[in-house]
Order: C-alpha cells, then structure tokens, then sequence
C-alpha cells in the first residue's frame, strides 16, 4: 500500500501542527519552510486554500493517499449521519490508529507497521490490513510471542505519559485492548474543521 515517505517536519511546519507525533521543529521554527522563512506565514489564504489546508493536515495525520481519503470521504457520503463527523469515526477507528491510541506504537507510522508485520490480533484473529476498521466489542491484542511483546512493552513505556481515551479500554498485562464504543466528534477533539474538508468535496 502507498503511504508518505517525504520530509515529517516540513509538513509540520507547513501546517503549524504536529501532524506525524511530537517534533521539535515546531519549537526551533514556528513558521512555514521556504526562502521567505517568517514572512511566509502572513500571507491571507483564500477560502479554498483554507480547505485544501485542513483536508491535507487531516490526511497526513492519519497517513493516507489522496485516493485512500477520497474513498473515506464517498463512504462517509452515503452513510446515514453527519458526513464530517462519520468521517472521522472511520478514521479513528482505524486498525493502526487504534493500536496507537492504546499506545502499543508511539505513532500511527509505527503503528502500520505493527500491523502490517503480524503482531497484531484483532478478536484472536490476525489481521494485518491497517485500514481496518473496528467496531463497538472488537478486542485488540499483540500476539503472544516474545518479539511482538517485547515490542509492546517497550512502546508500552514511551507512551505511558498518553491518555488512553475513553472510548477505549487498556489492559496492559494481557497487552489487550477493547474498543468500547465509536468515538463521538468530542472525543476525537480533531486538529480540523472536517466542515471545511467536505465543503472542499462538495464542490
């Protein structure tokens, strides 16, 4: 599957957020890259570019192509509901996403890759497919095998500090975790304004 594998930070910069985890590149330079440096950032951005913007960072934060997040979006479209907030439900519930936010990877990069390589359980079956989407009940366990657990636990460690949300249920010594319920908008607290991701699309 294609994924981003350009520069992390830049992107960051870009967008003035910490799309793919926590950098320092914002502290260093809190302003867009390019020649202009600071002066860069105080151009007046049209509507449209405003929404091309909060697509993008919703797109890098979770790690998908365009032609992946459009297809997020059509789903989204013909589900019953509200269009935004169903769009960020499916991306939350997101196999890789949710073995982030459980903090089994210290990112959503890791976290791929997590899945992708086997060590992940999913109702004590493996599955290896990142955009899984999970449901109220689905039970997420690391593999009980010395190299899946070790990994674990050692991101188990990094990511002590992180809230494991409420929708979602840890438990560490079994390297389990449940997903309670689809998570509302609220809790999800997006870094976007989704309205103006499907504004963009509406177009």
């Amino acid at each position: 599957m294609a994924r981003y594998t350009g520069p992390k930070s830049k992107i960051s910069r870009r967008y003035g957020v910490p799309l793919f985890g926590p950098t320092k590149a914002l502290e260093r330079k809190n302003y867009p890259p390019g020649m202009h440096g600071p002066k860069g950032a105080r151009r007046k951005l049209s509507d449209y570019a405003t929404a091309l913007a909060e697509k993008q960072k919703l797109r890098f934060q979770y790690g998908l192509m365009e032609r992946q997040f459009r297809r997020y979006f059509e789903t989204a479209l013909r589900k019953r509901g509200i269009t935004g907030e169903t769009l960020l439900q499916m991306l939350e519930t997101r196999l890789d996403n949710v073995v982030y936010r459980l903090g089994f990877a210290n990112s959503r990069r890791a976290a791929r890759q997590l899945v992708s390589h086997g060590h992940v359980l999913v109702n004590n079956r493996k599955v290896n497919v990142s955009s899984y989407n999970l449901r109220a009940g689905d039970l997420v366990t690391v593999k009980d095998r010395p190299s899946s657990r070790r990994l674990a636990t050692r991101n188990l460690e990094l990511t002590q500090i992180h809230t494991v949300p409420d929708w979602l249920v840890l438990d560490k010594d079994q390297f389990q975790g449940k997903v309670v319920r689809i998570p509302s908008r609220d809790e999800i607290a997006p870094i976007v304004n989704e309205q103006l991701v499907v504004e963009l699309y509406s177009r």
